[in-house]
């Protein structure tokens, strides 16, 4: 068992929001259910590019742009109405089932806050409606940040918000790729695999490994899952 973190630290999309919805969004601007998956796929390219060549774009601005393109490049609802209403069901996106609960069972066992490569005022609206936002010390964005994640930057960026040496928090994401980041940075991490999925070889291992964000607290000494 990994000893307790002071600070749990929650990637947003993907790891928190269902993005599962977006496939019907496509579908209902006239647009193929799978260019969800490539557009944030896309999202998340452009983002860590730009970031490699020493920027920090916003991610609702590579969305939008993206977004447009794409529709326009596959003939499918390329008109502004269209991308307006996908952008508008990515803001209105749910959490997962287990975030709730897990959330809950959490938040006894060490701070919690978010560190995500979208606004802070998405993560605020999705946790709102979750109603467990009052459960978050801090929601952060790499907005305010040197760099996206995985950029050792932006853990370092976390960290020092919150006051802590690194080593004393935990990473939770869906996303190898932020396991990874937080693990060269010196957090420790968890990876969430909610499908059952192979962990890439290429990338550093996680400390911890749940199935959902309940089972995960069990881990961590929280309420049985």
């Amino acid at each position: 068992m990994v000893s307790s973190p002071r600070t749990i630290v929650f990637d947003v999309n993907e790891t928190l929001s269902d993005m599962a919805p977006l496939g019907e969004a496509f579908t209902a601007a006239g647009a193929p259910a799978h260019l969800a998956q490539v557009w944030f796929a896309g999202i998340l390219r452009d983002g860590f590019a730009v970031t490699a060549a020493g920027g920090n774009a916003a991610f609702a601005e590579i969305a939008q742009d993206s977004l447009v393109r794409l529709l326009a490049e596959t003939g499918d609802g390329a008109d502004e109405a269209a991308a307006g209403s996908i952008m508008s069901a990515l803001r209105s996106l749910e959490v997962h089932p287990d975030v709730v609960a897990g959330i809950e069972a959490l938040s006894p066992l060490a701070e919690l806050v978010t560190l995500s490569n979208g606004s802070a005022s998405v993560a605020e609206s999705l946790l709102g409606r979750a109603g467990v936002r009052e459960r978050f010390r801090a929601l952060l964005s790499v907005d305010d940040a040197p760099a996206w994640k995985p950029a050792r930057s932006a853990y370092a960026y976390a960290a020092a918000q919150c006051g802590r040496p690194a080593e004393q928090m935990l990473l939770v994401a869906v996303h190898p790729w932020d396991v990874h980041g937080a693990h060269e940075a010196g957090l420790r991490t968890a990876w969430l695999n909610r499908t059952g999925a192979q962990y890439p070889g290429y990338f550093a291992q996680p400390d911890l490994e749940a199935a959902d964000l309940p089972a995960l607290a069990a881990q961590l000494g929280g309420a049985p899952a």
